[in-house]
């Protein structure tokens, strides 16, 4: 395959236009995904972990794999790191999206694009230079997403949105599944996609934590395109009609 011929991933939507590493290291991310509207990425937090390859299968209706890594230090809990990742990248049928809460992102991130993730969030507090990790991601390949706690302002961070291609926006606190859906973190999820807005450009805006059938529309009502889903979708006897559901309802409330 030439690097400029379009290839559509088995189970996606997603487009993904192969380049030469590093051939725009600061301008739009190269091999990464063109999508528009409502994405819903399933987290493999609440799959069974003696059996991921299987469990990956299940949502390969979805548009991302949601792949949550905890290092016990930046967050209590502990998941999984590289190998993993790397693992699950040859054998998905949905393209990796990576989360970060991880201590030292500027060191470790960049080893997520290179391992087969396509989407790469790491969390701002925990970043000593988050422009930078940003454009490492890019030059490595992948989209750079930006994720804020539930506690941290996003307008501090606004200025960093030409490097970004996601801005994720806590809904739980970060360190655990089947957390309660905060509410109250809708008011910051309009400010990102005012903010998204105002700057133009094709910035995703994420929210991870309780989304389920009863919460996902007060999300897209407030500017949320990116849905992660755990409990929701792996809990459900039908993986796939579960995503088609929240799909469905996000759309309708589709900015």
């Amino acid at each position: 395959m030439s690097p400029s011929t379009p290839e559509i991933l088995a189970g996606s939507r997603a487009v993904w236009v192969r380049e030469p590493p590093g051939s725009r290291p600061f301008g739009p991310p190269v091999g990464v995904a063109r999508l528009t509207g409502v994405q819903i990425s399933p987290s493999i937090l609440s799959a069974d972990f003696a059996n991921l390859e299987r469990e990956l299968r299940r949502i390969s209706t979805a548009d991302w794999a949601h792949v949550d890594v905890m290092d016990g230090h930046f967050v209590p809990n502990l998941t999984i790191g590289l190998p993993v990742v790397e693992a699950l990248a040859k054998v998905s049928p949905v393209p990796l999206d990576c989360h970060l809460m991880i201590e030292d992102p500027d060191r470790w991130a960049p080893g997520y694009a290179e391992a087969g993730a396509q989407s790469v969030t790491f969390h701002v507090e925990a970043a000593k230079d988050a422009r930078a990790v940003a454009r490492d991601l890019r030059a490595a390949g992948a989209r750079a997403g930006l994720a804020i706690k539930p506690g941290t302002e996003w307008a501090p961070y606004e200025e960093l949105l030409p490097d970004l291609d996601m801005v994720l926006v806590m809904t739980v606190e970060p360190g655990f599944g089947g957390q309660a859906f905060m509410a109250d973190q809708m008011p910051k999820v309009a400010q990102v996609r005012e903010s998204v807005r105002r700057h133009g450009g094709e910035v995703w805006v994420q929210v991870d934590g309780g989304v389920s059938v009863d919460t996902i529309e007060q999300a897209a009502e407030a500017g949320a395109d990116v849905f992660v889903a755990g409990s929701a979708v792996y809990g459900a006897q039908d993986a796939a009609a579960a995503i088609d559901e929240l799909r469905a309802l996000a759309t309708r409330h589709a900015h």
